[in-house]
């Protein structure tokens, strides 16, 4: 596979990008533990670039198929009919045979909803916007067209539920009957197009436009995965930055003010809650910012309540 940062692979992106392989410049941008992900300037303009790698970036084996670059591909396109114009970064080329694909770069200055919030910032209207897309992923992402253009959800279960779900479950064995029924509920509800990675740090925020990236797990099925993952990630920061715990429930409050119905989201996403909570502190990819093992038994023991004692709705997990 052509090194990216070679001179092959200057060589390959200035012929892609149509110029000379001097003024290219490329920088390797933070691309989660799953990806390469680099930005390309030329002096034509930038874009970025995304190649999945076989081998996840974590201390345990993770593996999975790089073929999921085509169902980000696949996903950005289906995103981008149905979210407001600029939600998602446009697709400008992909090369199946190396595994990468190009998209366009959101300029500078840009930062991601996650930075904020772990500053005690949040942009006006963020949490409602983010709401009113899952909303409309709900409502007008469900149908047999969409079930047509995404029939696989093997990548869900590859880098979410088994890292996420079997495998916490079987560090806690007290826990594994309910994290099992579960994965069960949530394999089998197949209702609408989920993203499965809707979480703040796959929000950029670029003055007044924000972006959703990263969906590489994106799949014809539970969205109240969705709901219960953008929640969780709220509901983590109060465990790390207590001080700005008003603030994460603020924001939950008006993301969820916007989700509405169905009447079973709330329900089913409380469900999924507790085992998120607990798979961010004891899954394959536990959360880099929870390093304190007193913090951590704390998140241990809020995850096994909601796991044992689901709440009607993911926002009383706040209280």
């Amino acid at each position: 596979m052509l090194e990216l940062t070679s001179g092959a692979g200057h060589a390959y992106l200035s012929q892609r990008l149509g110029c000379a392989p001097g003024e290219l410049t490329l920088r390797e941008l933070e691309g989660g533990v799953s990806n390469d992900v680099y930005l390309v300037q030329t002096p034509r303009g930038e874009c970025v670039v995304k190649r999945a790698l076989a081998r996840l970036r974590v201390r345990e084996d993770w593996f999975c198929t790089p073929e999921r670059a085509w169902n980000e591909v696949e996903g950005l396109r289906a995103l981008a009919e149905l979210l407001p114009a600029g939600a998602v970064p446009a697709v400008l080329w992909e090369d199946r045979s190396e595994f990468l694909f190009a998209m366009e770069s959101i300029p500078e200055p840009r930062t991601t909803l996650k930075s904020m919030l772990l500053a005690g910032q949040a942009p006006p209207g963020a949490a409602r916007e983010l709401g009113r897309w899952l909303a409309i992923c709900l409502r007008d992402g469900c149908g047999e067209v969409w079930r047509a253009r995404f029939p696989s959800s093997d990548v869900f279960d590859n880098l979410r539920l088994d890292p996420y779900y079997r495998f916490t479950a079987a560090r806690h064995p007290d826990l594994a009957a309910p994290i099992h029924r579960l994965i069960e509920e949530c394999s089998a509800r197949r209702v609408a197009l989920t993203h499965g990675d809707y979480s703040p740090k796959n929000i950029l925020i670029a003055g007044s436009r924000m972006v959703l990236i990263d969906c590489e797990v994106i799949h014809y099925g539970d969205p109240s995965f969705d709901a219960a993952f953008m929640t969780n990630h709220l509901l983590l920061k109060t465990f790390h930055r207590p001080l700005h715990a008003p603030l994460y429930a603020a924001f939950a409050r008006e993301f969820w003010s916007e989700l509405g119905e169905p009447a079973w989201l709330a329900p089913a996403a409380a469900h999924h809650l507790g085992v998120l909570l607990l798979a961010r502190i004891d899954g394959k990819s536990p959360v880099e910012y929870i390093v304190d093992e007193n913090v951590k038994r704390q998140v241990r023991a809020a995850a096994r309540e909601l796991i044992l004692h689901p709440p009607a709705h993911p926002l009383d997990a706040f209280r």
